[in-house]
């Protein structure tokens, strides 16, 4: 099997006294799509924080594209990264957030112009044909000048999404990116985010409740629970036959109040 595009190697975060995840070891493949799921507090969303440098891990190495992501080599041997190296292995990592995040000073066009200008240093008209290639994508083509406040959550989500594909990653992240919305609106964000699965080479990581769409759409799931992976597998397997209590429970819990 060729080297995967992400790999937690024995990977641990704390808050003091708090383990949130516990010698984590997860490979993902390139243009695998794997959705995580469990509890709150089971250490989910960490995961993409910490791919995202958000937070910084205390043990362990995690790996981007065959290379460390939270350390460099120097000397013939691992320290942790520059400031530099993060965020360079970070730029090929796109990830959506659970509220938007996007500017509100700025239109949605502008939203997606902005961090290929002044990271990737795009010259600006290059910039804008990108952008407004990514709002017709996600079906905002005549969005383009609105600003957030003008848009519904969904429009909200899908600027999010192309401003996220603006930066050219190969592994995108989606936190939980429907749990803010109407639920009339979740659909039109999983039908873009299914497309992307569809039309794009990416490698997708999904934090999300909804278990409809994971299991329609991932190629595997895992299931955290006390800051470890309980089970993880195919969704069929993981859904229909879970071999862990915990999944289980969780499942039989979260498909009851659905």
């Amino acid at each position: 099997m060729s080297e995967p595009m992400v790999r937690f190697e024995n990977v641990t975060k704390r808050y003091g006294s708090l383990t949130v995840l516990d010698q984590l070891d997860l490979d993902i493949q390139r243009n695998e799509k794997v959705s995580i799921i469990g509890p709150s507090g089971s250490g989910k969303t960490t995961v993409l924080r910490m791919l995202m440098t958000l937070e910084r891990i205390n043990e362990g190495v995690i790996w981007v594209d065959g290379e460390p992501l939270t350390h460099m080599e120097k000397n013939g041997s691992m320290v942790p990264a520059s400031d530099r190296h993060l965020r360079r292995v970070r730029g090929k990592i796109g990830m959506v957030f659970q509220h938007f995040n996007l500017f509100p000073h700025m239109t949605s066009l502008q939203n997606c112009m902005e961090a290929p200008i002044s990271v990737l240093g795009l010259p600006r008209a290059e910039a804008e044909q990108r952008a407004a290639e990514l709002l017709d994508m996600v079906g905002l083509g005549d969005k383009k000048g609105h600003f957030p406040i003008q848009m519904s959550g969904g429009q909200k989500q899908r600027v999010a999404i192309a401003r996220a594909l603006a930066m050219r990653p190969k592994v995108m992240l989606f936190d939980e990116v429907t749990s803010a919305l109407d639920p009339e609106l979740v659909g039109e964000v999983l039908n873009v985010i299914r497309q992307l699965g569809a039309e794009h080479d990416l490698t997708m990581l999904m934090v999300t409740h909804q278990m409809g769409f994971a299991k329609e759409f991932s190629d595997r799931v895992c299931f955290f629970y006390g800051g470890k992976i309980a089970e993880q597998g195919p969704p069929d397997k993981l859904f229909n036959d879970p071999d862990n209590e915990r999944t289980k429970q969780f499942l039989s819990a979260v498909l009851e109040a659905g």
